[in-house]
Order: structure tokens, then C-alpha cells, then sequence
């Protein structure tokens, strides 16, 4: 990678990281935001309800309840999507089942053996294969650990896609990306990270593994 490359791939990391606060801003304020402000009018309603009319109160309450309910829930997503919980207790094979299995079309998730990493190593390869699915119908994730490296291989069936955020996230690193396609159309999308990425620098060459070969049948 040449220093324009470099610089260009810096650009994008931080046009990204603004885009990505600005939705978490917009996220916080028209939804969290606007259900505890709703909340709080409520709670006052009910204190002024409570006074004058004690045997409407209940069904109020009821309604509150379900609010909270509903707030809560907004959270959790956000959360979700800021950095999942099943991510930092259980590691990146079960975070990507979850996805999978929450998406309209599954995905396979192919990751026998697979051990914890540090969160750079996780979250990186983690948000990379998340990225690859999006809109991706039908796909196949395999990843397996390689000396020293993180390998990931995805198959989708959604071809000519823009990946150049995942390039550049994993390029940050010291890792690699590469683009092809089988025949038949669909997508492949193969990944390299070493697995010291968390004291790892961006590297002009990072090769890694060679993909690994498809098992017969």
C-alpha cells in the first residue's frame, strides 16, 4: 500500500467513524431520548391521575410499563450495534450465529474450534463479517485461526458491493482483504488479521494465510 493509499484509507476511517457517531446521535435523540422525555410526562400524568381519580391509575400504569418496556428495548438494539454483549461474553462465533440467526435468509456460520481474541482481533473481524452480509441473502461464513492470523472466507450472493470500509478496517491493523467471485455468481470475500492486530501497526505488505480448500462434497 502507497502513502496515498495510506492516506486515502485514513480519510475514509475517520469519514466513517463520523458518520457512525452522527447516527448514534440521531439514534439517542429521536428514539431513547424522545421515549424518556414521553416517560416523564407520563409519570407526572399519572401523579396528577393518581389524585384525582386512584381507580384509573392501573391501566395507566399498565401503559407506562409497556413504555419502559419499549425504551428498554431501544437500548438494547443500540447497544447491538455500538458493540454486541454476545461478542464480549462469548467471542465472535457466537455473536455471528446470533446475526445469522435473527436474519430473513440465515446464514451457515463455520467456525469449529475457534478461541477468544483480543477485542481489536474480535471486533474487527467481527463488524467486517456483518458488513459482508448485509443485504447478502443466502452466504457461508467459515473462519479459522492460521499461524498466527485470524482467517475468515465468506460466500454471498450479492456481487459488485462496495467494500472498501472493510478494507480499510482491516488494513488498519495489519490485515487483508481480497474480492473475487465463484462461478455461478455469487460473491466471495476472503480476510487476513494477525492475531497481535491489537499492537499492530498498518503494514505496506500483509499476505497471511493462504484460503483455506474446500473439503470435498
Amino acid at each position: 500500500m502507497t502513502a496515498d493509499e495510506l492516506r486515502t484509507s485514513s480519510a475514509r476511517l475517520v469519514a466513517a467513524a463520523d458518520a457512525d457517531r452522527r447516527r448514534l446521535e440521531r439514534a439517542l435523540h429521536d428514539g431513547i431520548q424522545q421515549d424518556l422525555v414521553a416517560l416523564a410526562v407520563n409519570l407526572q400524568l399519572a401523579r396528577e391521575l393518581c389524585q384525582r381519580d386512584p381507580a384509573a391509575v392501573d391501566s395507566f400504569l399498565e401503559e407506562i410499563a409497556r413504555d419502559v418496556h419499549a425504551a428498554l428495548d431501544g437500548v438494547r438494539e443500540l447497544a447491538q450495534v455500538i458493540y454486541p454483549r454476545v461478542l464480549i461474553d462469548h467471542g465472535i462465533a457466537e455473536a455471528l450465529r446470533a446475526v445469522a440467526s435473527a436474519a430473513e435468509v440465515p446464514a451457515r456460520i463455520d467456525a469449529a474450534d475457534l478461541g477468544r481474541y483480543a477485542p481489536e482481533v474480535e471486533g474487527t473481524v467481527y463488524f467486517s463479517c456483518v458488513e459482508a452480509l448485509e443485504g447478502s441473502g443466502q452466504a457461508t461464513i467459515r473462519l479459522w485461526e492460521e499461524d498466527g492470523w485470524l482467517a475468515f472466507d465468506i460466500r454471498t450472493g450479492r456481487p459488485d458491493r462496495d467494500l472498501s470500509s472493510m478494507r480499510d478496517r482491516l488494513g488498519a491493523l495489519g490485515g487483508q482483504l481480497t474480492i473475487g467471485s465463484d462461478p455461478g455468481g455469487s460473491t466471495r470475500v476472503s480476510g487476513t488479521l494477525p492475531l497481535e492486530a491489537g499492537l499492530a501497526t498498518p503494514r505496506c505488505e500483509s499476505m497471511g494465510p493462504a484460503p483455506r480448500k474446500e473439503s470435498p462434497g
